[in-house]
C-alpha cells in the first residue's frame, strides 16, 4: 500500500495552519474508524483503514472555506470529487479514491443534488462499501472547526435532520452498521 503521508505532505505541507486542523480532523476519524473496525466481525485491514481515513478529506485543499483554513476556489461541497480525483491521479487507488468522493453527509443522491441545486454532477454519490461505509460514518463525529471534539449521536442526528430525512434515515442505517 502506498504511503499516505507522502500525499498529505504534498498537498498540506508542514506550518500551514490547514494542515494542522486537516490532520486534527483526520486523525480523529481514522482513531475511531481504527476502533469500529477492531470491533467487526470482518475486519478489514488497519493500513487500509487507515490511510482512507487520513485521505478523506484530502480535496479540501482545493476549496474556498477561509474559517478553517481553505483558500482554493471550488465550493466545499465538492471536496470529495476534488479529493477522488487527487487521489487518482496520485495512484492511490480506486478504493481510496471512492472513499474520498462518497464520504459528503451521509452521502447524496443525484435526485438530492439536483432538487438542492448542489454544485455537483447528478450521479449517486452514496457509500456502498464496507470502508466507504466505515470513514463516512467515522467522520459524522468530527468537524474541522469549533472545538473539533468529538460529537455525540444526538448532535450527528441534529446535523444530519437538517439535510433533510433521508441523510438522518442513511445516518441511522451506518449506526445500526456500525
Amino acid at each position: 500500500m502506498m504511503d499516505y503521508r507522502k500525499i498529505i505532505d504534498k498537498y498540506y505541507p508542514a506550518g500551514l495552519p490547514l494542515r494542522d486542523i486537516y490532520m486534527q480532523h483526520c486523525r480523529s476519524v481514522a482513531d475511531l474508524a481504527l476502533e469500529i473496525n477492531a470491533r467487526s466481525a470482518h475486519p478489514l485491514s488497519e493500513s487500509l483503514v487507515e490511510a482512507a481515513a487520513m485521505l478523506h478529506d484530502i480535496g479540501i485543499v482545493a476549496t474556498y472555506a477561509p474559517g478553517i483554513e481553505c483558500r482554493g476556489a471550488a465550493p466545499y461541497l465538492t471536496h470529495g470529487l476534488l479529493g477522488a480525483d487527487i487521489l487518482r491521479c496520485e495512484g492511490a487507488g480506486e478504493e481510496l479514491a471512492r472513499v474520498a468522493e462518497r464520504h459528503t453527509g451521509s452521502g447524496l443522491t443525484a435526485r438530492e443534488i439536483v432538487e438542492a441545486g448542489m454544485p455537483l454532477p447528478a450521479i449517486d454519490l452514496l457509500p456502498e462499501t464496507w470502508l466507504e461505509r466505515l470513514v463516512c460514518y467515522a467522520d459524522k463525529f468530527y468537524s474541522k472547526s469549533g472545538s473539533m471534539k468529538r460529537k455525540d449521536i444526538p448532535d450527528v442526528e441534529r446535523q444530519m435532520a437538517r439535510y433533510g430525512e433521508a441523510s438522518l434515515r442513511r445516518f441511522r442505517e451506518l449506526q445500526t452498521l456500525f
